[in-house]
């Protein structure tokens, strides 16, 4: 069923959802996958992105959401010069990522304490987005549901471990990927879910010694 952003977009400042609304929610995303303030942005632009977005406002729609500000703020046409206000330096660069969706992101956000995180985002039209990197490893992130990220040690048993808890807790699962560096390595569960995410249920799954991580990604 089609819903009403489906047909007229989001709410946002122009000029274009896909080159605007979409980039702000990369940024944001990016943002909250560091989890704390950025003091430092790398940004790649690859397609269509680094062919124009400059004159589309990609640069400002990006830095703003890196910042914090949602897709209708007014004060993303200022963010460039709000973000040196705060203290982030950033630097924006043009790249080719093969296969790569054309209006596609790649952001490196490091905070004061050195802490990084490395983002890959598609804006896929209509403000929608596909987070599909997080640290070099692929996932496949909407950012419509709040979601949880659980890297592990990739051995038997490891899927039921977390949907157990999850049933236990009450939470319905509606989107579900996994990926993997090599067998046996390191995979990374993607979970969308129904509803909010509490930190309790974040407690419960690291109590698992395979388990790396767990972190709760809000809708965005």
């Amino acid at each position: 069923m089609l819903q009403a952003f489906d047909i007229i977009g989001p709410i946002m400042i122009g000029p274009s959802s896909s080159h605007t609304a979409g980039a702000v929610r990369i940024g944001k995303y990016a943002r909250s996958i560091l989890g704390t303030k950025p003091v430092k942005a790398r940004i790649c632009f690859s397609g269509s992105f680094a062919k124009t977005y400059k004159g589309h406002g990609t640069d400002k729609a990006v830095i703003a959401g890196i910042l914090g500000m949602e897709t209708d703020d007014a004060r993303i046409r200022n963010s460039l010069e709000i973000a040196k206000e705060e203290g982030l330096v950033f630097t924006f660069e043009e790249t080719e990522i093969d296969g790569a969706h054309p209006n596609t992101a790649e952001i490196t956000l490091i905070d004061e304490k050195g802490k990084e995180a490395l983002v890959q985002g598609a804006s896929v039209g209509g403000g929608n987005i596909i987070i599909n990197k997080i640290n070099g490893t692929e996932v496949n992130i909407t950012g419509k549901s709040d979601t949880l990220v659980i890297p592990h040690k990739d051995v038997p048993g490891m899927i039921a471990v977390v949907t157990n808890i999850l049933a236990e807790k009450g939470v319905n699962i509606h989107g579900f990927s996994l990926c993997r560096d090599r067998k046996g390595g390191t995979a990374v569960m993607t979970i969308e879910i129904d509803g909010n995410i509490n930190e309790s249920l974040n407690e419960a799954i690291l109590e698992n010694p395979h388990i790396f991580a767990s972190t709760i990604l809000k809708a965005i």
